[in-house]
């Protein structure tokens, strides 16, 4: 490059970046502040429905089906009927049940249940709550559409 040219690149304005603030910032705020929200929901269960040592883990199992039909009837409500603000998805669905339902509890209470020797509880408990949380969503959407139509009439 030879000095014009160089001197013509630097000279050049830059495009001002947008805030981050105006950006992923608000996105990321509200997802941590659902997240923590559903989190501390889960923990409460968790308190007051603790899981026995060897057995079927019913609370979490319910409270991921709970989750999973809850996220179905949210969907059908802001896709279909309220046309919601931007951050409500983030906040409720990614934040407050993302933190509610658990994966890694899941993951972790089967472990568990092979390294405790109970291999059949633990491939019970991964087969019902894979299944179970499947059929939550989809009667929940199903029902939320059918009250919705309901309601229309």
């Amino acid at each position: 490059m030879t000095a014009p040219e160089a001197e013509s690149v630097r000279a050049r304005p830059q495009a001002a970046r947008p805030s981050v603030w105006r950006g992923q910032g608000p996105v990321v705020a509200v997802v941590a502040l659902g997240g923590a929200i559903g989190a501390v929901a889960r923990y409460a269960a968790s308190l007051w429905w603790p899981a026995q040592s060897g057995g079927f883990p019913w609370t979490t199992f319910w409270i991921n089906v709970v989750g999973c039909a809850v996220i179905g009837v949210f969907m059908v409500v802001i896709t279909d009927v309220w046309a919601a603000h931007r951050l409500v998805r983030p906040f409720f669905g990614t934040g407050v049940l993302g933190g509610f339902t658990t994966f890694s509890t899941y993951a972790v209470d089967i472990q568990k249940l092979v390294d405790a020797g109970h291999p059949r509880t633990a491939l019970a408990y991964l087969a019902a709550t894979l299944l179970a949380a499947l059929a939550a969503v989809r009667l929940a959407v199903t029902a939320a559409r059918r009250v919705l139509k309901w309601r229309q009439r």
